[in-house]
């Protein structure tokens, strides 16, 4: 299967170097370039299931999947350890961010804000898709930036915090690192297992449907409670997963050890073929005078040629395997 590395972490991992370091950057880039509050504030993570869609797609999704597999040596307890570390940051800072939403909410006009936040998420879609597409459009912090300037009101800002949006923000986080924290549990299984060009391509479509509602909230359209973005991304792993992948490769070797079993026994016995030879051998060591038995057209000249695959071209009989023995067994 691919292991493939994701476009995203590669270029990441130029700049920050280390698989710790890199799978840290990746999961906290939602913080660091806006995208998180962003979608605080757009209402994203307003039901059960818009956390959860968060949580997966926003601090989880392909460049973690990536990171953790392709990426990520050591033992199932290092890589445990290094994503609890990186939780333990994510998570409360997420909460800070989180508090601070209505504040900022204070004095942005919700309409446009909110399309702007539909632009990231298919911003981050397109470069999840396709690395190379991605290089023409702007950073999420740019466009992230350009919405803050155009929805920008100060009539209505006021300090202010929301006890549901620190429950929504930190569970969405906390659903984060539980994510990368069951892939890496699950490391051993998974690597070699899943398809990450496959999944990436389905967390960007993920992505997408998460962007459709948002964006297509003034039109009245897709205004649905239910979550598709999880469905997407379900389906996706269904196909990015290969279970018989280790199998299918086993088929390829799994020959030889039957092979091997129709050759002559590890033992040193020998089989029905080679008591033909000795047979054969012991006839030849014997006198010269034909017998009935060594009638060409007698048994043991019959056991022989069977054995031997011989034609009856008139090589020497005692030694018939002079030429068969360079052959494979099964011929």
């Amino acid at each position: 299967m691919s292991v493939s590395r994701h476009p995203v972490a590669l270029r990441l991992e130029r700049q920050v170097g280390g698989a710790t370091k890199l799978l840290a950057t990746v999961m906290a880039l939602p913080l660091v370039d806006g995208i998180f509050p962003a979608l605080v504030v757009a209402g994203v993570m307003g039901s059960a299931a818009g956390v959860v869609e968060t949580g997966i797609l926003i601090f989880g999704g392909s460049a973690t999947i990536a990171v953790i597999l392709a990426e990520m040596d050591g033992s199932r307890r290092e890589m445990v350890t290094s994503v609890l570390l990186i939780g333990a940051v994510i998570v409360p800072v997420a909460a800070i961010e989180a508090a601070f939403a209505p504040t900022l909410r204070g004095f942005l006009e919700l309409a446009i804000f909110e399309r702007f936040a539909g632009l990231v998420i298919l911003s981050i879609a397109a470069k999840t898709a396709s690395a190379e597409f991605g290089e023409y459009l702007p950073s999420p912090a740019v466009i992230i930036g350009l919405g803050l300037v155009a929805s920008f009101d100060p009539s209505g800002f006021a300090v202010e915090t929301s006890t549901e949006y620190v429950v929504n923000g930190t569970a969405a986080a906390a659903i984060g690192v539980g994510f990368a924290l069951s892939v890496a549990l699950m490391s051993p299984h998974l690597r070699g297992r899943v398809d990450i060009d496959r999944f990436r391509f389905g967390s960007a479509v993920a992505l997408g449907v998460l962007a459709l509602p948002i964006l297509l909230r003034p039109f009245g359209l897709m205004q649905t409670e239910a979550p598709i973005a999880l469905a997407v991304l379900g389906v996706t792993a269904l196909f990015a997963y290969d279970p018989d992948a280790e199998g299918l490769g086993a088929v390829g070797t799994g020959n030889a050890p039957n092979e091997d079993s129709s050759d002559e026994p590890a033992d040193g016995t020998t089989d029905g073929r080679d008591d033909a030879d000795g047979d054969s051998e012991a006839e030849s060591a014997g006198p010269t005078s034909p017998g009935p038995a060594d009638a060409p057209n007698g048994p043991v000249d019959d056991v022989a040629v069977t054995a031997t695959g011989d034609d009856g071209d008139g090589e020497d009989p005692s030694n018939p395997f002079t030429e068969d023995d360079s052959r494979a067994p099964w011929l």
